[in-house]
């Protein structure tokens, strides 16, 4: 394809150029996208519903108007790509692909015609051998056939701060010098087709090391950002890039550096000779011009969208948003430079108007290229991975019933304590604990529980259990700090007064998704809702014994607890975390399942570590949940739950329960 046409690198213009005597100033737009997680359609296969809040469909619309409205457009990856969905795990693990097929994903990405990419953590999720083929094959390491040229993304990946212990090289090339025309624009109004070379380097986070230890440990070895950045960067210099465009995977963190830094990138916008930033990783926006940014350190600028003074984008994940970088571009004759006060940086989201759920359609090229894998992968999603022998809800987890949440408990407690102590010896002599909250429990209607009828269980009802993306994090905390954060939890509760005779309503407004809860008979304790808030829990015990404010233990929770929940701990604002693994915590209970097909009410759904207070009140205390839904109660064994009436009056088509607190 010749490269005047619009290819790799849209271009308008006629072919031509070459050195021009001539000033001339043009733009780059650079485009991209990060942690798309194979989130190919604008469908949640663990729901077998379409969303359209994200997917790469979508995504690609904003590309095609990005490219209508910009001569020079660079269109990047930046990692975290191929990983993430059931459809992704179909062509890695259940029915894998053929050397000879293209990833489902690179497949999509193929209609739009990508210039490079990088890898993020998620890539070596399924394995080297996996990625070399879906990388096109010859990757020298260990374990890997270096000979195979399979299919391959279609366009190049760059790589520079992960080496093959075989080779003593970079894994995949560290960087790409991509030669490409560009619109430009004269002094005089003409125009004139000129040549650019376009340096495009890739960091991936050190984390890979532990996280898929399996796969890498004694094959590959992973060095800092800033010092990948160090050696290479001038390389590619020297080789005639008169742009450098970087592509972190990684984030904005801003302790001080340290070469295994997972978000290195105030510090790698530092490094001399780079004038794009593109980060992901965590999931986050950048620039966020909103009220309430969620990175404000010392250099970063979310008005102006640069780290350091250099633009930068974070284009969140799945396909929400496109991250766009604007570089003005200066010709003095022979070369191109990056006039740096004049570049700019934003995000386009896939909503077309903030506060609202309307989004842009999706690109209609997209969905038949991958229409083959969709439909195989739905099959493989309502395919059984167990049984229960019973209805695993939380229409009363609000009091008492751990139906659906003692069996995701389960699974974090035991991938966590596998991890400990096969990697982590100096926590193996502690206690594992996990928590988890109801997070379905009725504020959307009488539709909003988690609801798993006995019988069969499929993949796809594994979302029914555990609603988000979230990942496993495991958080050292003591007595104290647990005495705090169920403390927290019980927020959930409006305080009770036992003399009062009118009515009163047990739950309050407190989000259902933040009553962490344990469930198993290792811990007790009770939540007197007469008390204030802060002083509920009672009887906190761990194996029949007070815990001692200074006791330690090992709780399995997820990220988003573990990094943004000081208002539960002190030590939950990512000080306490001693792992964080790449794993999310529907893909641990998908697999721990598997593991136990036969799930039970005595084995998965009757530890019940918390009760009330029992106390003797004047009047009735209620509470709302669906209809018809006495004999759930009843068959967890809440004797004390009774229906008053058939409608609550809230208008959400729930019922009234009154709950017997003295019993």
């Amino acid at each position: 394809m010749a490269l005047c046409t619009v290819g790799l690198l849209s271009v308008l213009a006629a072919c031509g150029g070459g050195d021009d005597p001539q000033p001339a100033q043009a733009t780059l737009a650079v485009l991209a996208t990060t942690d798309l997680h194979d989130n190919i359609r604008s469908y949640d296969y663990f729901k077998l519903a379409a969303d359209p809040s994200y997917g790469f469909e979508r995504t690609a619309t904003l590309v095609r108007q990005a490219r209508s409205e910009f001569a020079n457009t660079l269109l990047v990856d930046n990692g975290d790509t191929i990983q993430g969905t059931a459809l992704a795990d179909y062509e890695a693990v259940v029915a894998p692909i053929a050397c000879t097929q293209q990833h489902a994903m690179y497949k999509a990405m193929g209609a739009l015609r990508y210039d490079a990419g990088t890898l993020g953590n998620h890539e070596f999720n399924y394995g080297l051998p996996f990625l070399n083929q879906v990388l096109g094959g010859g990757m020298v390491v260990d374990g890997v056939d270096a000979s195979r040229q399979c299919a391959g993304p279609g366009f190049p990946m760059v790589l520079s701060n992960v080496r093959s212990n075989k080779s003593g090289q970079p894994l995949v090339q560290p960087y790409a010098v991509l030669e490409r025309t560009v619109q430009a624009r004269r002094a005089d109004g003409s125009t004139v087709a000129l040549p650019i070379k376009i340096g495009v380097i890739g960091f991936t986070t050190p984390g890979i090391l532990n996280w898929d230890k399996r796969f890498l440990e004694g094959k590959v070895g992973v060095e800092g950002a800033v010092e990948a950045a160090t050696r290479y960067v001038p390389e590619v210099r020297a080789k005639g890039a008169d742009v450098v465009v970087a592509l972190l995977h990684g984030g904005l963190d801003g302790s001080a550096y340290s070469p295994s830094m997972e978000n290195p990138g105030l510090h790698l916008a530092k490094v001399a000779g780079i004038d794009a930033l593109v980060m992901g990783h965590q999931h986050g926006v950048f620039p966020d011009r909103g009220a309430r940014p969620a990175y404000t350190q010392a250099g970063v600028d979310n008005a102006a969208g640069t780290v350091q003074g250099v633009p930068a984008v974070m284009p969140s994940s799945w396909g929400k948003a496109l991250g766009l970088i604007q570089l003005a571009l200066r010709w003095d004759g022979k070369r191109w430079s990056v006039d740096k006060s004049a570049g700019s940086s934003e995000l386009r989201n896939i909503v077309v108007q903030a506060g609202t759920a309307q989004y842009v359609e999706p690109d209609a090229s997209i969905a038949p290229l991958v229409e083959t894998q969709h439909q195989a992968t739905i099959a493989y999603v309502k395919q059984p991975i167990g049984s229960t022998d019973f209805r695993m809800s939380t229409l009363f987890a609000d009091v008492g019933d751990p139906g659906a949440i003692q069996i995701v408990n389960q699974a974090q407690q035991g991938y966590v304590a596998a991890y400990i102590q096969a990697n982590l010896p100096q926590y193996a002599s502690l206690p594992v604990l996990s928590v988890s909250a109801p997070f379905k429990s009725g504020f959307q209607g009488a539709g909003d529980y988690t609801d798993v009828a006995a019988g069969p269980l499929a993949i796809f009802n594994a979302a029914d259990l555990y609603l988000y993306p979230n990942t496993v994090y495991a958080v050292k905390v003591n007595g104290a700090d647990i005495q705090q954060w169920l403390e927290a939890a019980a927020r959930r509760f409006n305080r009770i007064d036992p003399a009062r005779t009118a009515e009163q309503a047990l739950v309050g407004t407190f989000p259902g998704y933040n009553f962490d809860m344990f469930t198993t008979p290792d811990i007790q304790y009770e939540i007197d809702v007469t008390q204030a808030q802060g002083s509920r829990i009672k009887n906190l015990r761990y194996l029949g014994q007070p815990i001692v404010a200074t006791q330690e233990f090992v709780v399995a929770t997820n990220n988003y607890r573990a990094t943004s929940g000081a208002s539960f701990s002190a030590k939950l604002d990512g000080s306490g975390t001693i792992w964080a693994s790449p794993d999310a915590n529907r893909d641990v209970l998908i697999a721990y399942i598997r593991a136990n097909p036969a799930v039970t009410r005595t084995g998965n759904g009757a530890a019940r570590s918390w009760r009330f207070t029992k106390v003797a009140t004047a009047g009735p205390v209620v509470f709302s949940a669906a209809p018809n839904a006495l004999p759930v109660a009843q068959a967890a064994g809440l004797a004390n739950v009774s229906l008053v009436a058939a409608d609550d009056g809230s208008g959400k088509g729930l019922s009234k329960y009154a709950i017997d607190l003295s019993r």
